[in-house]
């Protein structure tokens, strides 16, 4: 699924590329919690960005926007990592170690910093800010390269279930990916997000429900405990190439936004 570092992501980059203001990002938030609180992970992000340390009272998201803006943040970039793929993170140590539990985190490598956010409790949402020294660029994923593998995932994960005999007709499926869909957050985007980043993030969001759907407990045709194990390795990639195209398409649109903002006007 999309997820809150994804919107904090694209609509952090527009408001500090001067494309979205302070409030639109506080809106677009608001579908993933009515509150959004700020602590420090360590000593060094408290005394740099002005926020207190985990277990202190916790400062707003308007608190944190502002010290970004001091400190001239530029972009930030969206990290969607899982184990074996910890790319954007930086190397190891506290942050990827709770960007790895999330599966989601914020980098803003310009200033050397990371948020990984936490559900405190129904309506509440926490993001936990660390010190992170990024040793250079993270890996760019064009979005063309993005949807050529879930075209590919979707071919070669259709052919492996096929194979299996596993992938029977599941009744009444497209009523249950339609009420999974209605179900999401309703999220909104920038203006000024391209139409393609949109479609692939739509995309995406639409086999992230097939695949929802197909790790339920009806397995769906199949008939053992080693055929569903089967089935779940035939899907894996699928899964893989939906979290590329969601980081490539988030991290496409604040390129877009960044080198707007970057233009001679």
């Amino acid at each position: 699924m999309c997820c809150p570092s994804a919107t904090l992501t694209v609509w952090t980059s527009a408001w500090l590329s001067g494309a979205a203001a302070p409030d639109d990002v506080l809106d677009a938030l608001l579908a993933w919690g009515e509150a959004h609180e700020v602590v420090a992970a360590d000593a060094d992000s408290a005394v740099a960005l002005d926020l207190p340390l985990t277990g202190d009272f916790p400062a707003t998201l308007v608190r944190l926007l502002a010290a970004l803006r001091a400190k001239n943040a530029g972009s930030a970039r969206l990290v969607l990592p899982v184990p074996g793929d910890v790319r954007g993170l930086g190397g190891g140590g506290p942050f990827t170690a709770a960007a790895l539990r999330a599966g989601e985190a914020v980098v803003l490598p310009g200033i050397g910093f990371g948020l990984v956010p936490q559900a405190i409790a129904e309506g509440l949402m926490r993001w936990h800010v660390y010190k992170v020294d990024f040793p250079g660029a993270s890996e760019y994923i064009g979005l063309a390269d993005a949807e050529h593998g879930l075209t590919d995932a979707i071919r070669d994960s259709a052919g492996a279930l096929k194979a299996l005999d596993v992938a029977r007709d599941r009744p009444g499926v497209r009523a249950e990916l339609s009420a999974w869909l209605r179900a999401r957050p309703k999220l909104s985007w920038p203006a000024g997000t391209s139409g393609r980043t949109l479609r692939v993030l739509q995309r995406a969001e639409e086999i992230g429900g097939i695949l929802a759907l197909a790790h339920t407990d009806d397995p769906g045709g199949a008939v053992s405990a080693s055929a569903a194990v089967l089935r779940a390795d035939a899907l894996r990639p699928l899964g893989d190439a939906v979290r590329i195209a969601r980081y490539a398409a988030i991290n496409e649109a604040v390129r877009l936004f960044t080198d707007q903002a970057e233009r001679p006007q």
